[in-house]
């Protein structure tokens, strides 16, 4: 989801890497997280009440849908989209139950989730978001590091993109297609620098920077012969967005992606495409 302008992926993208995404998103980072809740409630929280989850470009809601069933007690989800047909019936799609069985509210709001302040997160339990992150600039990343810290908040974001790629069988251009895909994922988009594969860097020093305790944990997505049509399409659009950054690359790219496509059906492409999870927690008198 882009998060200042239209709906950047399409629905059904969206569901189609879904199954990827739950099997790569770091279970690692949720005990950490889960000992957090645990503690005293967030500054301007309201003590005993439901945990107050605000995610950020939830697109279709898997991010909720992963983490909701995974966390113990009652829940309310703010779900903040700028695509109103993202956001037109996602509690249905959504948990009604938390981990024990605590019930799961869900609360659909369309906005611009860079704009967000302190104020409108006193309260909040957790801020999460799934691969937001790196569509954001470095001022977004610093002004939202400052909010959530400044409102004594956890922070899970989900499945940033690395820059990293590895494929097997191996072919002469895809180091070419790597570099032009992260230049073009580090581009100026109406005057925004988009952060891309430096992201979780730029987050990290940011949260670090107000106080936070930061962890990252590799998230994934291991791709099969199982998999080819999830692979298939990445490939289009991995190679799409190469292209579009480097037009000089065109006959190539094309007879490249050809290539590839051709090996995916037949089952015999793996790729692995590299992500990162980040967890930010506020020192614990921030929260009181």
């Amino acid at each position: 989801m882009n998060a200042v302008g239209a709906s950047r992926y399409a629905p059904e993208w969206l569901s189609l890497r879904e199954g990827a995404d739950v099997q790569a998103r770091s279970s690692e980072l949720l005990e950490p997280l889960r000992a957090f809740l645990a503690g005293p409630p967030p500054a301007g929280g309201g003590g005993t009440g439901p945990l107050t989850i605000r995610d950020l470009g939830c697109g279709t809601g898997s991010m909720g849908r992963w983490l909701a069933s995974r966390l113990d007690g009652p829940q309310r989800w703010i779900m903040y989209d700028r695509d109103p047909d993202l956001l037109a019936g996602i509690a249905s799609r959504m948990p009604d139950e938390a981990a024990d069985g605590s019930p799961v509210e869900v609360v659909p709001q369309e906005r611009d989730v860079t704009g967000l302040t302190s104020s409108d997160l006193a309260g909040t339990s957790v801020v999460v978001a799934s691969a937001l992150l790196d569509l954001l600039t470095a001022e977004e990343v610093a002004r939202t590091a400052a909010a959530c810290t400044d409102a004594g908040c956890a922070v899970l974001f989900a499945l940033s993109v690395e820059g990293r790629v590895e494929l097997d069988p191996a072919d002469p251009l895809d180091g070419e297609m790597t570099a032009a895909f992260n230049a073009h994922q580090r581009r100026t988009v109406d005057g925004r620098r988009l952060l891309g594969p430096d992201a979780v860097e730029a987050a990290t020093s940011a949260f670090e920077l107000h106080g936070a305790t930061v962890r990252t944990h590799l998230s994934p997505w291991r791709l099969g012969p199982q998999d080819r049509e999830l692979t298939a399409e990445w490939l289009r659009g991995w190679v799409g967005a190469a292209l579009a950054q480097r037009p000089d690359l065109r006959a190539a790219g094309d007879d490249y992606l050809r290539r590839r496509l051709g090996t995916c059906e037949a089952g015999g492409l793996r790729a692995v495409v590299h992500h990162r999870d980040l967890l930010a927690l506020p020192e614990p008198d921030e929260r009181v």
